[in-house]
C-alpha cells in the first residue's frame, strides 16, 4: 500500500506543467510597474529641455539670419521680407516671435 501512494505521488509530480506561478508574475509585474514610474516623468522632463534648446537654436539662426540681411540690405528687414527672400522659414520666424523675453 505504501508503495503504491509513492507511485501515485511520483506519477501525479512527473505530470505536472512546467510554468510560472501567479505570484511570480505579479512579482514582474510589480517590478516593471516601478521602472515605469521611475523613468517615465524623467522622460518628460527630457522632453521639455530638449524643446527649450531647439528654440533656443532657432532663436539663435534668426537673430543671425536678420544681422545677414541688415548687413547685405543696409536697413532692418520687416518679418515678410525675411520669409519671402528664404532667410528663415514661417515657422523659425514664428518660434522667434513667441520666445520669451531676454535679460539683457
Amino acid at each position: 500500500m505504501l508503495n503504491q501512494r509513492i507511485r501515485a505521488l511520483k506519477k501525479r509530480k512527473g505530470n505536472l506543467k512546467k510554468g510560472f506561478t501567479l505570484v511570480e508574475m505579479l512579482i514582474v509585474l510589480l517590478v516593471v510597474s516601478v521602472l515605469i514610474l521611475l523613468f517615465v516623468p524623467n522622460l518628460a522632463q527630457q522632453r521639455g529641455t530638449i524643446d527649450e534648446k531647439g528654440n533656443a537654436a532657432i532663436v539663435k539662426v534668426v537673430e543671425t539670419q536678420i544681422e545677414l540681411f541688415r548687413l547685405e540690405n543696409n536697413r532692418e528687414p520687416n518679418p515678410n521680407e525675411l520669409v519671402m527672400e528664404k532667410y528663415v522659414s514661417a515657422e523659425q520666424y514664428q518660434i522667434y516671435q513667441n520666445r520669451p523675453p531676454s535679460n539683457e
